[in-house]
């Protein structure tokens, strides 16, 4: 999601941020009062969405999960990866961050705040599942987004490119093994069947397609590639909305009756936004790297693919899960929480700057 394209030359091609990202969270508060209104006054065709499974994998959302994510990773170039080099403090503080002390942090926040602080205010039956969907979405890097945080921020586009080529590569070996080893220590049951499941579809076939289409694309010149993934943008977030009206048809009585519960799921996701991109703005400032590498650094080292934790939560614990509203909560406080990131980073630039061995 997000409406900049980033060639392999770096090159900014559209707006840093467009209509529908900018009011995202105003978008996501409307999908949950529609999917609320719509569960309660239309419960038979809800119960009939959720009935089309094949292999414990919903068709309907299966689908809007594809339209939602294959438009982002087109946008990835992978030969970006030689680019690595060049930024290699940089890339190995937020690869530091987002493999090493995201998932973890959250899974340690998740145990504080959820199993303990918060646990009297919740339904004790959802506690584990809320866990878990705060870890699926901690333990991938956020994709598309990040180039919109990166241009707001004066990011170099280079390292924003071979950042988030890395981090997706890596995203297809080690978010199930990440995955199922912090709900295993959450002593939630790991479904592995379900798990890898997911990530094929939702990962290894979404990148394939959408690199093989991007070649196909590039092969008739660099406008008409930057066209089609214009054109396509609309349909990503349209998916994700719909998918999101989908989720909360069915989570309706959860929060009619628990209406303190996002609230109090946003805690862990807002801490741990703070705590990982003060870390790597922090890091990469004492290893004297560059603002223009440090900014977008920070983040991709804080911000989440929410679209393949909502869709991974759904495949794992189903529609009505604590872990698909945890998920859905990532995606309602990511645009206010990101741009807030991104002011610190502008205007802390000269104290940032300050501090560099050059300076």
């Amino acid at each position: 999601m997000g409406t900049q394209t980033l060639s392999a030359s770096g090159a900014s091609a559209r707006p840093a941020i467009g209509f529908f990202e900018r009011y995202l969270s105003v978008w996501v508060a409307l999908c949950i009062v529609t999917g609320v209104v719509l569960g309660q006054l239309l419960p038979g065709v809800s119960r009939a969405v959720a009935g089309m499974e094949i292999a414990q994998v919903n068709l309907p959302v299966g689908v809007l999960i594809w339209v939602m994510i294959i438009p982002m990773l087109l946008k990835i170039d992978f030969a970006a990866l030689g680019q690595v080099k060049a930024h290699a403090r940089g890339i190995g503080v937020t690869l530091l961050v987002n493999w090493a002390i995201k998932p973890f942090s959250m899974a340690l926040l998740g145990w504080v705040f959820i199993r303990h602080l918060f646990a009297p205010l919740l339904p004790t039956g959802q506690i584990d599942s809320y866990i878990a969907g705060l870890i699926l979405l901690a333990a991938a890097p956020c994709t598309a987004m990040v180039f919109v945080w990166s241009q707001l921020c004066k990011g170099d586009p280079y390292f924003t490119l071979s950042q988030v080529a890395l981090n997706d590569s890596i995203m297809v070996v080690a978010f199930a093994p990440i995955v199922a080893l912090l709900l295993g220590l959450s002593s939630i049951t790991v479904p592995w069947d379900t798990l890898l499941t997911s990530v094929g579809l939702y990962i290894v076939v979404p990148v394939v397609l959408s690199q093989l289409w991007r070649k196909s694309l590039l092969k008739k010149g660099t406008k008409h590639f930057q066209a089609v993934v214009g054109r396509f943008g609309p349909w990503s977030i349209s998916a994700l909305l719909l998918t999101l009206v989908l989720l909360f048809a069915f989570q309706g009585e959860a929060i009619l009756g628990q209406p303190l519960v996002i609230g109090l799921l946003a805690v862990p996701i807002l801490i741990q936004v703070i705590l990982n991109s003060g870390l790597a703005y922090w890091l990469n400032r004492r290893m004297g790297v560059q603002h223009c590498v440090a900014g977008p650094s920070a983040l991709i080292g804080a911000s989440n693919f929410f679209e393949l934790a909502v869709a991974t939560a759904i495949s794992l614990f189903g529609f009505q899960s604590g872990a698909a509203l945890a998920t859905v909560v990532g995606v309602l406080i990511e645009v206010p929480v990101m741009l807030a990131v991104v002011a610190v980073v502008n205007r802390s630039r000269t104290w940032y700057e300050s501090g560099l061995p050059h300076a």
